[in-house]
C-alpha cells in the first residue's frame, strides 16, 4: 500500500445523494478532497417526511452526476482510486441498493476493491477524520433512526451501552414538528422555533431521568407535548415556539442525565485515560442547544466533547469514504456479493430493543 490511499465513498441510505473522495495517510491522517451532497428536501416536503420510493428514484436519477462531480472536484480519475466504498446499510433498502450497486459496478469496471460500509460506522469514525482522535472513546449517536451510546474500541469493535426503548431522538423531533405544523425536516424547524420560545412555560416529563443505566425513551415526552398542545389549541406562533423550547430543553436535560451514567462507566473501565473523549454524531448532533448541554456536562466531568462540523453530522459521502479507508487499511474488504441491509447494528451481540417508533426495532 502506498503512503496514502484514495477512496471514493457513496451514501444513499435515506434522502441525501452524496459522494466524496477522501485520502488517508498510512499513519492515519485524513483529508477530504471533495464532498458533494444533493438533498431531496424538495421532493419530500409535501409529504411531511421521507417517502422511500421517491427517495430511491431520486437516487437513481442523481447518483451518476453526483459521483462525477465528486471525482471532478477532487481532481482524480477512477484509475487513481485505491477502493470504492458505499453504504450497505442500515437505511431505506431501495436507496441502499442504488448506492451499493453503483459502487459494485464502479469497483468492477475500475478493477478496485469494494468496501461495504455500515452507515453507523461512518458516523462513528468521522471524528477520527476531523480530529484525529485515538481509540477507545465513547460515541453518542443521535439521528432519525438511532439513539445509542456506544463504546468504540476500534474499527469494527463496538459495544452498545445504551439505546432507545421506543422513538429515536431525531424521530421525536420530526414527530413534534409535524404535530405543531412545522415544515420538514423537523429537527431544524423545532430548533429555530425553540430559539424564539420560553423553555420554562411548559413543564414536560423527563423520561428515564435518574434511572440506572444509559437507555433512553422519548415516546412519552412526545405524548405529553401533544396533550399540552391540545389543551391550548388553537396554537399561536408564540405557543408553538414555547412548546418547542420546552421540548428541546427537556431533551437536553434527559440526554445529559443518561450520558452521565455512560461517562461514569467509561471512567471506571479506563482509569488510565487522562482526558477521555465523547464523540456526538448523527443528524441531531447538529442541534446547537444539545451540543452546548453536552459540552457543559462533559466539562464538569473532565471529558472532552468532539462534534464533527455540521456538514459532516448529517448524512454525507465523506464519512463513508473515510470508514472505507479505515477498513481498507486493515484489509477489511468485501466481494461483489455483499448484501444491502435494511438493519445492521454496530454491536451485533446486543439484543434489539423493541418500541413504538415507526421504524420498529432499534438496532
Amino acid at each position: 500500500m502506498s503512503a496514502s490511499v484514495l477512496v471514493l465513498g457513496i451514501e444513499t441510505s435515506c434522502d441525501e445523494t452524496a459522494a466524496s473522495v477522501v485520502s488517508r495517510e498510512t499513519e492515519g491522517r485524513g483529508e477530504i478532497l471533495s464532498n458533494v451532497i444533493l438533498s431531496q428536501f424538495d421532493e419530500h416536503a409535501a409529504y411531511g417526511g421521507v417517502v422511500p420510493e421517491i427517495a430511491a428514484r431520486a437516487h437513481v436519477e442523481a447518483l451518476d452526476r453526483v459521483v462525477q462531480a465528486a471525482m471532478d472536484e477532487a481532481g482524480v480519475g477512477f484509475a487513481d482510486l485505491d477502493a470504492v466504498a458505499a453504504t450497505a446499510g442500515p437505511g431505506l433498502i431501495g436507496g441502499v441498493i442504488v448506492g451499493l450497486t453503483t459502487a459494485k459496478a464502479l469497483a468492477l469496471a475500475a478493477g478496485k476493491p469494494l468496501v461495504a460500509v455500515n452507515h453507523l460506522e461512518g458516523h462513528a469514525l468521522t471524528a477520527r477524520l476531523t480530529d484525529g482522535i485515538s481509540f477507545p472513546y465513547l460515541l453518542l449517536l443521535v439521528s432519525g433512526g438511532h439513539t445509542q451510546i456506544l463504546l468504540v474500541r476500534g474499527v469494527g469493535q463496538y459495544e452498545r451501552w445504551g439505546t432507545t426503548i421506543d422513538d429515536a431522538l431525531g424521530e421525536a423531533f420530526d414527530k413534534t414538528a409535524k404535530l405543531l405544523g412545522l415544515p420538514h425536516p423537523g429537527g431544524p424547524a423545532v430548533e429555530r422555533a425553540a430559539a424564539r420560545g420560553n423553555p420554562n412555560r411548559f413543564a414536560l416529563p423527563k423520561p428515564m431521568f435518574g434511572r440506572p443505566g444509559a437507555d433512553f425513551s422519548f415516546s412519552g415526552l412526545k405524548t405529553a407535548l401533544r396533550i399540552e398542545a391540545e389543551a391550548i389549541a388553537p396554537l399561536s406562533e408564540d405557543d408553538v415556539d414555547d412548546l418547542c423550547a420546552a421540548f428541546q430543553r427537556t431533551v437536553t436535560l434527559v440526554v445529559r442525565n443518561r450520558i452521565g451514567h455512560a461517562l461514569d462507566r467509561f471512567r471506571a473501565e479506563f482509569p488510565e485515560i487522562a482526558e477521555p473523549t465523547l464523540v456526538v454524531a448523527g443528524g441531531v448532533a447538529a442541534n446547537k442547544a444539545l451540543r452546548a448541554g453536552l459540552d457543559a456536562e462533559l466539562s464538569a466531568r473532565g471529558f472532552r466533547l468532539v462534534a464533527p462540523p455540521l456538514v459532516l453530522c448529517t448524512d454525507n459521502g465523506a464519512m463513508i469514504a473515510w470508514a472505507g479507508a479505515e477498513r481498507l487499511a486493515l484489509g477489511l474488504l468485501d466481494d461483489l456479493a455483499a448484501p444491502a441491509r435494511p438493519r445492521w447494528p454496530l454491536d451485533q451481540l446486543a439484543a434489539p430493543m423493541l418500541g413504538s417508533g415507526h421504524k420498529g426495532a432499534k438496532a
